[in-house]
């Protein structure tokens, strides 16, 4: 569908990430079959409000998605119509639009103890997935930021980390643990002399915005914007990755697979002996409250997470261990 590669082409040149566009691509396509009549498909140009509103009591109502898919699927027609399509459907996001939810369910985010963190890192077996599930704890990053981290994105001098192009595609700066400091240095000088063998072969190279490659002819081969965590393998295409056509055959080295460190995660887990559900998440939620029962200041965590609302983070402390103001079982009272 022409629709699609017009989608596509409109997320490159906003720097949507590869994986935003495919999950927005899919939902457009889903809304379009739902909308889909015995006379064929019905271009997006003759929905219009009323049908988006249908599509989505449909998720919630027929289907029972979550509130974060439905979600989801908002933001994607929302994205078709302004930005691909130039329509204004005049609502924005889903508490807009005269559709029924889906219900969120009130979970509180599992936690780990800082002895369950330690037990999880120590039974990570390779370095750098160590060195990674360190990362997630110490600086309570995404899995997919910290898969996607640059070597200019550690700065050593100032002791901190730059987080760019987050959730919402915003910046924010991370605290460089000083006990990683070590091996941030050692994983540096281990991506330059791999990059430098790349170089040798004919590679190097490495996918980066158009805007910095228009700008920066250099930058996609300069060792700097290497990602710090590269992956294994030296890739010769790369699909849906902002990289212009006439440049796709050249040696291309991705960052991590964020799946895969989420099962080196699992596999941890269970080695360790904990018995709770731990995801690299788990690591940013323990983060996150083990601050806050220090005495952090809830503002400075919120900023540290990259949350937009401070109603995000305020869960945390629904989770936090506090002892001095802990509500005391009757049943131990009863057996004094």
């Amino acid at each position: 569908m022409r629709l699609l590669e017009h989608m596509e082409a409109v997320g490159k040149r906003r720097h949507l990430s590869p994986r935003t566009i495919d999950c927005y691509q899919s939902w457009v396509k889903d809304f379009l079959r739902f909308h889909r009549t015995e006379a064929g498909w019905r271009h997006p140009r003759e929905l219009a409000e009323r049908e988006v509103e249908a599509y989505l009591t449909h998720l919630a109502v027929k289907r029972r998605l979550s509130a974060s898919s439905q979600n989801q699927a908002t933001n994607a027609l929302v994205y078709l119509y302004k930005q691909v399509l130039g329509d204004e459907l005049g609502k924005d996001h889903l508490g807009k639009f005269a559709a029924e939810r889906s219900k969120r369910p009130a979970r509180v985010p599992t936690v780990l103890s800082a002895g369950e963190v330690q037990r999880v890192i120590e039974a990570v077996e390779q370095p750098t997935w160590r060195l990674m599930t360190e990362l997630l704890y110490g600086t309570g990053l995404r899995v997919m930021e910290c898969c996607t981290l640059r070597v200019r994105d550690v700065d050593f001098e100032r002791g901190q980390i730059v987080v760019r192009g987050g959730k919402g595609d915003k910046d924010r700066i991370v605290m460089l643990p000083g006990s990683l400091r070590g091996k941030l240095e050692e994983q540096v000088g281990r991506v330059r002399e791999r990059h430098e063998l790349d170089v040798a072969v004919g590679g190097g190279y490495v996918p980066v915005p158009n805007s910095v490659a228009n700008k920066l002819k250099y930058a996609e081969r300069d060792w700097r914007w290497q990602y710090l965590f590269p992956s294994a393998v030296l890739r010769r295409t790369m699909q849906k990755s902002g990289v212009s056509q006439q440049d796709e055959d050249r040696g291309y080295r991705w960052h991590a697979d964020p799946g895969a460190l989420s099962r080196v995660i699992t596999v941890a887990c269970k080695r360790s002996g904990v018995s709770k559900r731990v995801t690299p998440h788990t690591f940013r939620h323990s983060f996150a409250t083990h601050l806050l029962e220090q005495g952090y200041d809830v503002r400075q965590v919120q900023e540290l997470l990259g949350h937009e609302k401070l109603q995000t983070t305020m869960i945390y402390t629904h989770v936090m261990n506090r002892p001095a103001v802990a509500v005391q079982s009757p049943l131990d009272r009863l057996r004094r």
